[in-house]
C-alpha cells in the first residue's frame, strides 16, 4: 500500500521510503512506450496543453503495469506528446493476491463513478460491471469509466491501473469463473446472515467478490453462484447502497492483507 506523508512516497510492502514527491506534482500517463520514447495520448496531450508545458520540461509518467518515469517533453501537438525516458524511478511489485469486484452498475451512474474512484484509490487489481435480474441500469459508458480510474490512478500515486473489463450479464460471468484458483464471495442478504466477509477471506489469497444491484439478486442468481462455488459473505449489519458494499470490501481486503 502506498501512501503520501510530508510528500514522501513510502511502500508499506518494501518496508521503507521509496522517493521524494511534490504532493501537488501532476502525473501523465502513457501506454505507449518503445525503448526510450514514449508517448502520450489526445487526452493527455490536452492536459499538457493546459497546464502550458512546453517542450524540455519535465515528466513525471506512470505506465499503468508499476513503472514511473522522469521524461523530457520533446514534442507537443494537436492530439499527440512524445518525450524521452531519462530515468525509470521505480517499478512496484504486484501485490501477492488479485482483488477482482464484480459489481451491478447503480441507476444513478455517478454513484458508480464514484465507486470506481474509491476503490482504485484503495487497491483493486479488477472491476466487471454485471447485469442483473434486478438492475436498474443496462448499459454503460466504457469509456468514460475508464477515464475516472486512470485518474483515480494518477492522483492516489498509484502505478497499477486496474482491469476495466465490458458490461456482462451475470449469467455469463459466473461460469466463466470456472479455473478462478481462488476465493469466490457473493454478498447477498441472507437470514439469518452469512458469515462477515473477514471471517470467510483467508489473507494471501486472490479474491472475487460479487456485489449486486440494491434489489438484490434474484433466487435464479443465487442458485447459480451457489453452483459455481460462490460462497456467500455479509458485509455487517447496516443496509449498504451497491456502490458502499463494493468500497466495503474493497477496504476491508485491503486491510486484511496490510
Amino acid at each position: 500500500m502506498q501512501f503520501v506523508a510530508n510528500s514522501i512516497l513510502f511502500d508499506s510492502a518494501a518496508g521503507g521510503v521509496i522517493n521524494v514527491f511534490n504532493r501537488f506534482m501532476n502525473i501523465f500517463y502513457a501506454s505507449n512506450i518503445v525503448g526510450n520514447l514514449l508517448e502520450l495520448d489526445e487526452e493527455e496531450t490536452r492536459h499538457l496543453q493546459v497546464l502550458r508545458y512546453t517542450p524540455g520540461r519535465t515528466l513525471s509518467v506512470v505506465d499503468g503495469k508499476g513503472n514511473w518515469y522522469e521524461a523530457e517533453l520533446l514534442e507537443l501537438g494537436k492530439k499527440l506528446a512524445r518525450a524521452k525516458i531519462n530515468t525509470q524511478k521505480q517499478q512496484t511489485q504486484r501485490k501477492p493476491y488479485h482483488l477482482h469486484v464484480a459489481i451491478a452498475p447503480t441507476k444513478n451512474i455517478e454513484r458508480l463513478e464514484w465507486f470506481l474512484e474509491k476503490a482504485t484509490e484503495i487497491g483493486v487489481d479488477e472491476i466487471t460491471p454485471i447485469l442483473c435480474r434486478h438492475s436498474e441500469r443496462t448499459q454503460v459508458r466504457q469509456d468514460r469509466l475508464e477515464k475516472i480510474t486512470l485518474s483515480a490512478m494518477k492522483q492516489s500515486l498509484k502505478t497499477f491501473l486496474p482491469r476495466l473489463n465490458p458490461l456482462q450479464p451475470l449469467k455469463t460471468f459466473l461460469p466463466a469463473q470456472a479455473n478462478f484458483s481462488g476465493q469466490k464471495c457473493i454478498a447477498w442478504i441472507t437470514d439469518p446472515p452469512a458469515a462477515l466477509l473477514q471471517q470467510t477471506y483467508q489473507p494471501g489469497q486472490s479474491v472475487i467478490v460479487v456485489i449486486g444491484p440494491e434489489g438484490d439478486f434474484a433466487p435464479e442468481e443465487i442458485g447459480l453462484a451457489t453452483q459455481c462455488n460462490f460462497a456467500p459473505v455479509s458485509l455487517g449489519q447496516s443496509r449498504l447502497r451497491t456502490e458502499t458494499a463494493g468500497v466495503v470490501a474493497v477496504h476491508t481486503i485491503e486491510l486484511m492483507n496490510g
